[in-house]
């Protein structure tokens, strides 16, 4: 019988504002096609990797705050098992710089600047208008920690630049788009480069730093993705493929936002860990479900 892990972390790392949805449907998809799935904890060290014919990382979403232990476990598990999405896929996609990449391929993002110390960090800074908003956060990290909305001038936005520089070493710094701060982010799934569904996740940042209502909580909302957006969705899995070398994922979310000043610009492409909302679409368990299949 084909045996199939579902990667995640431990139960008491989601929190009902912020739960984890899809691992559940996914192993009884799975069961219900014959396969022995089951959830594994990547921290778990009793885990006999090798029994597996493929293990899937769906939410280890724990990975931020100890990326060198999870880079371990890549290699390791690697070593033992299939694992999808690929590590070397997931090494490139854990620092955002991969942004970078992806704009020199000629797709259009959120413009960034990336620093590695204040000087630079605060020189960037002063270039902003003084009644601009902006973005800081760091370039390893995911569930919003460590990311805030300040005014340019506002003196928590560099003591946040100076905690991410002394606990991830490398920060992000961006301008407020104010479409992404009204909500109106859509997130595109695809599963075998093709699209299945889309979201709005709604807003998340409050300005002066933190979370709208002091917690991380989507409020993942279907609608629908228009050709151009799912066009804009395929040319960023084209060039993801481009600068790794890599073939198409597995999964993917792409995150996006049409705005008045930059455009369809991309926010993030998430490759190894996004939440893909089965809750709201459980006709997309079943086709995850075949395409993981597919890869055995």
């Amino acid at each position: 019988m084909t045996r199939i892990g579902i990667l995640t972390t431990r139960p008491d790392f989601f929190t009902a504002a912020d739960p984890e949805r899809d691992s559940r449907p996914l192993v009884a998809a799975l069961r219900a096609r014959s396969v022995d799935a089951e959830a594994l904890v990547w921290r778990d060290a009793s885990v006999d990797w090798a029994g597996y014919d493929l293990v899937v990382i769906r939410s280890p979403w724990d990975y931020s705050e100890r990326p060198a232990e999870f880079d371990a476990w890549l290699t390791r598990a690697s070593a033992l098992t299939r694992v999808l999405n690929e590590p070397e896929l997931v090494r490139w996609n854990m620092d955002k710089r991969y942004l970078s990449a992806l704009e020199a391929a000629g797709i259009a993002v959120v413009p960034t600047s990336y620093h590695h110390e204040e000087g630079t960090f605060t020189a960037a800074l002063e270039e902003f208008p003084a009644d601009a908003h902006v973005v800081v956060k760091p370039s390893v990290g995911a569930g919003s920690r460590l990311t805030g909305l300040f005014g340019r001038d506002d003196p928590a936005a560099a003591d946040q630049a100076r905690t991410i520089l002394a606990e991830r070493g490398t920060l992000m710094l961006q301008p407020e788009i104010e479409e992404l701060s009204s909500g109106r982010e859509k997130a595109l799934y695809t599963l075998d480069g093709a699209v299945t569904h889309a979201v709005a996740k709604g807003a998340l940042l409050a300005r002066g730093g933190g979370l709208r209502g002091g917690v991380y909580q989507e409020n993942p909302q279907l609608v629908e993705a228009g050709e151009a957006e799912r066009a804009f969705a395929r040319r960023v899995l084209d060039a993801v493929a481009d600068a790794t070398g890599l073939p198409a994922p597995l999964y993917a979310r792409i995150d996006m936002v049409d705005s008045a000043a930059h455009g369809l610009v991309l926010l993030e492409a998430e490759l190894f860990e996004p939440t893909f909302n089965l809750h709201l679409v459980p006709e997309v368990v079943e086709t995850f479900a075949e395409a993981i299949l597919r890869r055995v």
